[in-house]
């Protein structure tokens, strides 16, 4: 199926039978990517009385409980909720959900502490488009960030100020491979988040970073068409599937 969109005063075509998965699976037990110190995944099976939901064990159907921490399990869409009192769901704030997306390839710099920071300067020059949505690939990009284990390890983080550029351009929803905008530990700062929703004095309400995304390295930096879907949770993050589209553009 093919359609045509008009975004930023351009024409563009996208083939809607060639999606780009860029959320990683959810399994049970230890084989998925985990942060802040979450509980792994559980799929626990429903027993009552006779009824046992699991059809390998002689059940007539499947029906299993799902545990699981949004924000340390895995592929995860959030909103400013999760950094305020008001009461700002996910499903409140992500109304719409196909947006004119680029993707970069950004290489981390080593500061002089150690830590591994995304600069402005990085984003700036490789943002090359006006669009709705921004995604993150960092690099270098092996596939075993499929199960990384982060917790401790104190990944790569964007600077505050990298963040207010974004914001600055427009950005609404910021798409990345990382467990997180700012420092694993940065004793409640939280100075990318805050930068990039404008908060406490402008917040963008519709704004969401997705964390945890994985863009494979055949997937080239450029304009894609972007749908991005939630649970309708009334919670402050939630699971998420973000998926690409090719775009073409039409003159």
């Amino acid at each position: 199926m093919i359609v045509q969109l008009t975004a930023h005063q351009k024409k563009y075509s996208a083939n809607l039978a060639e999606p780009l998965d860029i959320s990683l699976p959810l399994r049970e037990g230890n084989n998925n990517p985990n942060c802040y110190w979450a509980e792994p995944v559980k799929f626990e099976t429903i027993e009552s009385g006779d009824f046992i939901g699991s059809v390998a064990r002689g059940g007539s159907v499947n029906y299993q409980k799902v545990t699981l921490t949004p924000h340390g399990n895995g592929t995860h869409t959030e909103c400013s909720g999760h950094i305020s009192s008001a009461n700002v769901t996910i499903n409140q704030a992500l109304n719409h959900y196909h947006f004119l997306a680029e993707l970069i390839s950004v290489e981390p710099v080593k500061t002089s502490t150690g830590d591994f920071i995304i600069t402005r300067e990085a984003i700036s020059q490789k943002m090359l488009h006006e669009a709705d949505a921004l995604i993150i690939r960092t690099l270098p990009n092996p596939s075993d960030k499929h199960l990384r284990q982060y917790s401790g390890t104190n990944p790569p983080y964007l600077t505050e100020e990298a963040a207010a550029f974004i914001a600055a351009r427009d950005v609404q929803h910021l798409v990345l491979d990382l467990p997180s905008v700012d420092k694993e530990k940065d004793e409640g700062r939280l100075a990318a988040h805050k930068a990039f929703w404008m908060f406490p004095d402008s917040t963008r309400t519709g704004c969401t970073i997705t964390e945890l995304a994985f863009i494979d390295n055949a997937i080239p930096d450029g304009l894609y068409l972007l749908n991005l879907h939630v649970i309708s949770l009334e919670i402050d993050a939630c699971p998420s599937k973000p998926v690409l589209y090719k775009l073409t553009e039409v003159s």
